[in-house]
């Protein structure tokens, strides 16, 4: 498939037919920003965006195609990355556009209910919950931290790296021994600066959520994820808690800590309510991470 096909699945709708509702958080019933929200973009595939209210929430949801987004066709979806991808963007924008005005609960990438009245059955059947988590998250945002051991960083001692000349095989095998103990002591090294970030940052917020690290293309082109975190943080110490953690590797060459955000907090507000799809018919749950937001599941019903 060439690249321009490819971004032609991932910016058009793939199927028309029966509607669904994509739903991409929820919040108070009387914030304006909700309907700021919706006035001023759009959701995925371009839809036009609107607020699903009932007992004092309101919901921000979009039409999608059912078979597009039923379970055949969001498998499909979700198995081609450049459409994912697509996706992704869509829900991340509408969810960061809202929260900037006020807080909300993001939901799980492409959540998607038969109908609106679906929706406002799960608002009212779970409102004091709703509100509850609001409540908790008012003031408050997700920053992520992130710790890194750079391999490519680790120079050997000078005095193991002197090759010998009469003997080449011996001075290979110095050179691999001092290689060997540069990575166990960066390693070493690594694991305690992560130690200390958390010890850190538990300090200056108020949840955390423990992440699995991030590999392959998900993770950044200078060395291995080996801690991937993220904090529930007052919006007034976001500048504290990102200085603090900076300093926590300054002392350890080819260790890095990475302070990410802030953005909506997924990772302590993302509602996993089990609402039923049609009669007794649940989707398998799909995973999608996203370097920006660590690791987020997505999660379909």
């Amino acid at each position: 498939m060439s690249a321009e096909s490819q971004s032609r699945r991932a910016e058009e709708p793939l199927d028309a037919g029966e509607e669904m509702s994509y739903v991409y958080a929820l919040g108070r019933g009387d914030e304006p920003a909700l309907r700021d929200a919706v006035a001023r973009l759009a959701g995925v595939d371009g839809r036009a965006l609107r607020l699903v209210e009932s007992a004092g929430l309101a919901a921000v949801v979009s039409s999608v195609p059912s078979g597009a987004f039923g379970e055949q066709g969001l498998r499909a979806q979700l198995e081609d990355m450049t459409r994912l991808e697509a996706i992704a963007r869509a829900h991340h924008a509408v969810v960061d556009a809202a929260f900037a005005g006020t807080t909300v609960l993001p939901m799980r990438l492409a959540t998607v209910y038969l109908d609106d009245a679906r929706v406002a059955g799960m608002l009212a059947a779970r409102r004091d919950r709703f509100l509850e988590l609001l409540a908790r998250l008012d003031g408050h945002v997700e920053l992520g931290v992130k710790v890194y051991a750079d391999v490519g960083a680790v120079t050997p001692p000078k005095t193991e790296a002197v090759a010998v000349a009469e003997s080449p095989g011996r001075a290979y095998l110095q050179r691999r021994r001092a290689q060997r103990r540069g990575t166990r002591d960066l390693y070493r090294a690594a694991a305690g600066v992560a130690e200390e970030a958390v010890r850190v940052a538990e300090g200056l917020s108020r949840a955390r959520v423990v992440h699995r690290p991030q590999q392959g293309g998900l993770a950044p082109a200078r060395g291995e994820n080996l801690a991937n975190e993220a904090y529930l943080v007052p919006t007034g110490d976001v500048g504290r808690f990102t200085t603090a953690l900076d300093a926590t590797a300054r002392a350890a060459p080819g260790v890095r800590v990475e302070v990410t955000g802030p953005w909506a907090p997924y990772s302590f507000a993302t509602v996993t309510e089990e609402d039923r799809y049609g009669e007794d018919h649940r989707y398998e749950d799909h995973r999608y991470e996203e370097d920006r937001y660590g690791t987020e599941e997505g999660a379909v019903r």
